[in-house]
């Protein structure tokens, strides 16, 4: 387990000078990567870090945590700077006072880029973290250089069906019951059948236990992340999509139940962007088919215009 460790407080500023990090000591929950600390508007958020080149930010969705990323994040750091966030109440990372929409969760993400002087990066957002990634490309257009919308929630989280149901799991929060035999879990193709069967993949029985354990230790780990989730239900992200000025990638899984590949389409129609999908695939495509992530993510980045 990492080790507590009080930083000052610093100033609410956006200058990449602003922002201190520290690592910090514990076993590597990304294989290679270390592990590193901001405090920003009184919270302490974590992340983790590895590689050289171009940069990238790998943003997890909600009741996730970095190591949704494990099969794709050590590969895409052979050739990138590779920064993956724990979101504010996710993982290691502290509630923030206040988030009344997902502004203050792409703030948050910003000042832990601001901390490694990321700017230009590609930014690859799963499910939540794809609105967070619109909303810091909205924000701070520098930051952006592309984005990568992997099963990006936001427009069908306005329906009435979608607040109903994240008011439901969040105040349940049935992962709390998994995460401590998360690995039995993970390893019984009943359990992964269980924990992933109606919502989260096409193919349970294919999914590779260490990537399903890597998705169920989340609760293990989370502060509360119903403050997210209240967030997202508050936040409409179709009514500034023409802020985001980058060249943008919609990433889907053709057989996701959690949010449809008609919201992709949406987003690829708004957008005016390719929309690329994934046969046999649901809901976490990063870790049921991460060769296929991984090609999308490389071509996109090959193509983008070279960074002034």
């Amino acid at each position: 387990m990492s080790a507590d460790i009080t930083l000052p407080a610093l100033p609410e500023h956006s200058l990449p000078e602003e922002y201190a990090s520290v690592g910090t000591d514990g076993k590597h929950r990304l294989e290679g990567f270390a592990e590193r600390e901001v405090e920003w508007r009184g919270a302490r958020l974590r992340y983790a870090v590895r590689g050289d080149g171009p940069p990238l930010v790998l943003v997890h969705g909600l009741g996730g945590t970095i190591e949704n990323w494990r099969a794709v994040a050590p590969p895409l750091a052979a050739r990138h700077r590779v920064m993956v966030p724990d979101l504010p109440g996710h993982g290691r990372s502290a509630l923030l006072p206040e988030a009344r929409d997902v502004d203050a969760l792409a703030e948050a993400v910003l000042a832990q880029v601001d901390a490694e002087a990321t700017r230009g990066a590609v930014w690859i957002g799963h499910s939540l973290g794809g609105v967070v990634a619109l909303r810091a490309a909205a924000l701070r257009p520098e930051t952006a250089r592309g984005l990568v919308l992997a099963a990006s929630a936001g427009i069908g989280s306005t329906s009435r069906a979608a607040k109903v149901t994240l008011a439901v799991l969040g105040a349940w929060r049935p992962g709390r019951l998994i995460a401590p035999h998360r690995r039995a879990w993970a390893r019984s193709r009943l359990g992964r059948r269980a924990a992933f069967g109606w919502w989260g993949v096409a193919d349970p029985d294919g999914l590779e236990p260490e990537l399903a354990e890597a998705f169920l230790v989340g609760p293990a780990l989370h502060a509360d992340t119903r403050q997210a989730g209240r967030a997202l239900l508050a936040s409409d992200p179709r009514t500034e999509l023409d802020r985001v000025t980058c060249p943008c990638l919609c990433l889907w899984g053709a057989s996701d139940n959690w949010v449809r590949l008609q919201d992709g389409m949406e987003y690829a129609r708004r957008l005016r962007v390719p929309l690329r999908t994934i046969a046999g695939c649901g809901h976490l495509l990063i870790g049921e088919r991460p060769d296929a992530c991984l090609a999308a993510i490389e071509d996109f980045v090959m193509r983008l215009p070279e960074s002034s």
